[in-house]
Order: C-alpha cells, then sequence, then structure tokens
C-alpha cells in the first residue's frame, strides 16, 4: 500500500532530489527506478491501480501507469521521468534541491519535467474512481532525453492507454499540437593513411569528406525549397552540422573522418525516406574515390508529430488557456502516443528556454494555474457524461 501524496511542494522537492539522469554516455547513464518508485507509492496512496513496466532495452529503467478508474477513452497525463546531465559548476545552487528566490523554483527538472509529474498528481488529488465515467491515466516514462526507449516499450507492447493525452514538457502552459522530427546522423568515411610526403601512398578521408560536405548542403538548399510550413517560427526543414573530426597529424594522411548532421523534418516529411535519399547522395557524391563510408543512426530517431486542430483536446486546452495551439521545432514522446492512438497537446508549466539549462528554474505562480487547467480536462474528459 502507498502513502497520500505530500503537499505539493514537497512532492517537487522530494522529486528533484532524487537524481535520475539519463545519456548515451554510459558513465552518465542513472536509473529512474526509484523516481518511478516514489511515484508509485503516491498513487498507489491516491488511490491509483499503478503497473511498473521494466523498458526490455534497459533493465534499471522503468515506464510506469497508474490508472484511475475503468472503461475506454479517458485523459492520460504524461510525463517523463529522467533529466539531462548537469554542469554542477553552471549552478548558483545544488541542482537536487529545490531552491526559491525572487518567486522562481530552481532545480534540475523543475521545467523539464519532473514538476509536471507532482501537478498532475496534485489535480488528482482527492478523485475516486467511481467519480469518474472514463479512467484518468498518469503516465511517468523513462530515457525521454537518451533515446525515448520508454515511449518505444509502450508501442513494441501495443500498450493501449487513453483517448487523449496531454505530455507536459515546457510550453508556458500554452498548448503545442504540432512539432517537427528529430534525426541525427553520423556520416564516417574510412580512407588509408600513409606518409604526408607523397599523397599516393593514401586517400585521404578528409578530403573525401569535402566532397560529403558540399553535397549535404546542397541538399539542405533543396529540402528547404521543397518543404515550407508557415505555422513553424523557423518554416522550414533545418540540418545543422554540429561535428567533424578526422586524422590525427598534419604529416599523416588522414585515414578516417566523421562528420555528425542534426535534421528537423516538418510534418509530413519521412525519416525512412530522408535516410535513404541521404545514403544515394553520398554514394553518388563521391563517386570512384577509394573509400568506404558508413551512415549511421545516433539514435533511431522520432518522427515529426500532428494532432488535427479540430481534436478535442486540442480546442480545450485552447479555450482553457486562450491561446491558439502552435508548432515548435522540439520534439516529445508525442508521435509514439499518437502511434497508440491518442489524440495528444503538449502543454506544461515551464518554459523550453530554461530546459537543459544551468539554473533550470520554474515559476512558481505557474503551479496553481497548471493544476487548474489540468483539473478542467480531468472533468472534461473523465467526469462529464460525454464527449463531443
Amino acid at each position: 500500500m502507498g502513502t497520500s501524496p505530500p503537499p505539493l511542494m514537497q512532492m517537487i522537492e522530494e522529486l528533484i532530489a532524487i537524481p535520475s539522469v539519463s545519456s548515451v554516455n554510459p558513465a552518465l547513464d542513472q536509473s529512474n527506478g526509484p523516481v518511478v518508485e516514489r511515484l508509485a507509492e503516491w498513487l498507489e496512496g491516491a488511490g491509483f491501480a499503478v503497473e511498473l513496466l521494466p523498458v526490455p532495452a534497459d533493465a534499471t529503467k522503468v515506464n510506469l501507469v497508474a490508472t484511475l478508474g475503468r472503461g475506454e477513452g479517458g485523459l492520460v497525463l504524461a510525463g517523463h521521468t529522467d533529466t539531462v546531465p548537469y554542469d554542477e559548476t553552471g549552478w548558483s545552487s545544488d541542482p537536487f534541491r529545490l531552491t526559491e528566490r525572487s518567486g522562481l523554483l530552481y532545480g534540475l527538472g523543475t521545467s523539464d519535467m519532473k514538476a509536471f509529474l507532482a501537478l498532475a498528481i496534485e489535480a488528482a488529488r482527492g478523485l475516486r474512481a467511481e467519480e469518474l465515467e472514463r479512467p484518468l491515466v498518469i503516465l511517468a516514462t523513462a530515457d525521454e532525453e537518451s533515446g525515448m526507449t520508454g515511449a518505444k516499450a509502450l508501442v513494441d507492447a501495443g500498450r493501449h492507454l487513453g483517448r487523449h493525452a496531454v505530455i507536459g514538457e515546457p510550453t508556458g502552459m500554452k498548448p503545442v499540437h504540432v512539432h517537427k522530427g528529430v534525426m541525427m546522423e553520423s556520416i564516417r568515411i574510412r580512407g588509408r593513411s600513409g606518409h604526408s610526403s607523397d599523397p599516393s601512398l593514401g586517400v585521404s578521408a578528409l578530403e573525401a569528406m569535402v566532397r560529403v560536405l558540399n553535397d549535404v548542403i546542397a541538399w539542405r538548399q533543396q529540402l528547404q525549397s521543397r518543404h515550407v510550413d508557415p505555422r513553424f517560427s523557423v518554416p522550414v526543414p533545418t540540418m545543422n552540422l554540429g561535428h567533424i573530426h578526422g586524422g590525427d597529424n598534419p604529416n599523416r594522411i588522414c585515414a578516417g573522418c566523421e562528420l555528425q548532421i542534426d535534421i528537423r523534418p516538418l510534418p509530413g516529411m519521412s525519416l525512412e525516406e530522408l535516410r535513404t535519399t541521404l545514403n544515394q547522395r553520398l554514394v553518388r557524391s563521391l563517386g570512384d574515390l577509394a573509400v568506404e563510408i558508413e551512415v549511421v543512426p545516433l539514435f533511431p530517431g522520432l518522427e515529426p508529430m500532428e494532432t488535427p486542430a479540430a481534436a478535442d483536446i486540442v480546442r480545450a486546452s485552447e479555450a482553457l488557456t486562450g491561446s491558439e495551439a502552435r508548432a515548435v521545432a522540439f520534439g516529445t514522446e508525442g508521435p509514439f502516443l499518437r502511434q497508440l492512438g491518442m489524440e495528444v497537446v503538449i502543454m506544461g508549466p515551464g518554459d523550453i528556454a530554461q530546459a537543459h539549462q544551468p539554473d533550470e528554474f520554474l515559476a512558481a505562480d505557474r503551479l496553481e494555474p497548471t493544476v487548474e487547467h489540468l483539473r478542467s480536462l480531468v472533468r472534461r474528459f473523465c467526469q462529464e457524461s460525454a464527449t463531443s
């Protein structure tokens, strides 16, 4: 049996105090198990039926599905339990201690997005299953920040959760119904080393990469001329050439070179098609050069997301906030919840400008309005006798 949830500020304080960094670097990666266990304790105490679902890709990671009520449809309040890594020297206070200064709540995960899980529990405080026409589900996932393996595991399991969903990522409590996708690719060229005094002794991977750089920049221009969506502040797909490394000494012909790129496709663009096109272009650009080329996804990628503007959850969120649903460039777990049959809105009290930053904070005056908005959505989608 769990224990009743403590006051809201204490819940936020306790969640922030439990480290749950996820990272592609194994030296930094941590389990989210202790966070999930604390949430489970509170949710069981609040009357929810709680399931802890290990993530097959990593035995140290766990998803939580907590359900109040029975039946079909209903509302899912979703958030991830992990945070990004942190540089403690950049913080003015302990990142694992909730600290209030001038009306701002500082701590790792305040904005992105542990605080939202506490707010969801607060919004459900006092509810009883028999009061609900349709179930309320609180979903807490693993590893959103380093590959979204928690959300993928739910899709792989075909786990039905509900009809409407709010993901509490930082949007300033303004609804988002469209976002770009994300793909990150490593382009690796292998040539042959040799003494720099005689170019015929080797094949320079670095010089081959020049052709690749020219081609992907030309491809970026083509993509941006063909794909435009004015709903986004940056209305075209972006491609960032973020990292390059090759060779080891100026007097040695470069045997290996790697370029890492980040592509943010618009809705309607397919990651699979982009990868196929990228591979085909690279082979053509290198022609008959005696090099080997490999393109390796740095993570499986995230498809763009779009929930129809006419969806009930979009309209209800717009009515509550007085803000028209918009499009953003950052990615979320929304595409996975869409695959599970849900209409999804991204809407949380934090600000994206605070996410992944030292001295991350959440404005304290956002807490009460967020709880009220979430309670209104619970009434609308779980307690009223019918939805439109």
